[in-house]
């Protein structure tokens, strides 16, 4: 998986299937970047699929734990409720809707 992908999957608004502890989710990407800790983000809404905490919705995933990320045809209008630009998480944004 390459950084890029993902900010064009970000920029064209393109769901995304990825495999992520223990199985494949899929999420609308909303913004890349990088935590306090130097490690890299991937902040996503999930709308479907594997996730241990029984819920969809808002997920921050590490992106060295994704072992698989393929962007899909399907699009998405924008961004969903509660996104926050500059996400606070983040010190430094790559990309970003």
């Amino acid at each position: 998986m390459e950084e890029h992908e993902i900010c064009d999957a970000i920029h064209r608004r393109q769901r995304a299937r990825i495999w992520y502890r223990g199985g494949h989710r899929v999420i609308e990407p909303h913004a890349f970047g990088v935590g306090d800790g130097g490690g890299a983000y991937l902040r996503a809404y999930q709308v479907s699929g594997h996730t241990h905490s029984a819920e969809q919705g808002w997920k921050l995933f590490h992106l060295e734990e994704i072992e698989e990320f393929k962007a899909q045809d399907e699009t998405f209008d924008g961004p969903r409720a509660g996104y926050m630009r500059n996400d606070p998480n983040m010190v430094k944004i790559y990309c970003e809707l």
